[in-house]
């Protein structure tokens, strides 16, 4: 069965934000179809934007992103990501909060990387669970949310259907996790290789 993985983009996304989970979760369908030539590919990989389809998404820095997706017209994912970076713009938007609630209820599991926690308590997806941000941001996530529990010093927390992680490069090492999770340990450990990525794969933290 393949699972299809869905990662938001925005404007003042984090470019590693999102480019890393999408790296990892293609990479290891890529690498399961070269193992099992003529099975069905894990995972399938979209993004998704506020944009009208065919409109750039701005990435922080400057980079330019054109999703697969716009919000309307995104079919339901069973793998939910949700990057961080600026994240005004979308915490300011009724239809992205909209749009991650409704699509978190249906998705068999939901993460976040960095700042991207903040719109998932935004928009009420996580209340009380033990999650995790960028270092610079942990107390901020405290004041704006204090019925979380905001864990610091963790690459990222897995609170059962609720996974986060902490700044920019843990979103690879979580999205190795969740390819774990998801596929097996076999499989990251070889989507790891494939990307020359050093898996920080022993701090395996839960609530």
């Amino acid at each position: 069965m393949t699972l299809r993985v869905q990662i938001l983009a925005y404007d003042g996304v984090e470019a590693l934000d999102f480019a890393g989970p999408f790296e990892v979760f293609t990479t290891a369908s890529r690498v399961s179809q070269r193992l099992n030539p003529g099975t069905q590919a894990p995972f399938e990989v979209a993004s998704v934007a506020l944009a009208n389809k065919g409109e750039p998404v701005q990435a922080r820095a400057g980079l330019r992103l054109l999703a697969d997706h716009n919000l309307a017209d995104s079919p339901k994912p069973d793998v939910l990501i949700v990057p961080g970076g600026v994240v005004d713009a979308p915490m300011a938007s009724p239809a992205t909060l909209r749009w991650i609630a409704e699509r978190a209820a249906g998705a068999q599991l939901v993460a976040s990387v960095c700042t991207g926690v903040f719109l998932l308590a935004k928009s009420g997806v996580v209340t009380r669970e033990a999650v995790t941000t960028h270092w610079e941001d942990i107390a901020d996530l405290r004041e704006q949310f204090p019925s979380l529990d905001v864990r610091e010093g963790e690459r990222w927390i897995d609170s059962g259907r609720i996974v986060s992680s902490a700044g920019i490069s843990a979103g690879i090492d979580m999205s190795l996790y969740l390819v774990e999770r998801l596929a097996g340990r076999a499989l990251a450990e070889r989507t790891a290789r494939q990307m020359d990525y050093a898996w920080n794969s022993g701090n395996r933290p839960s609530a």
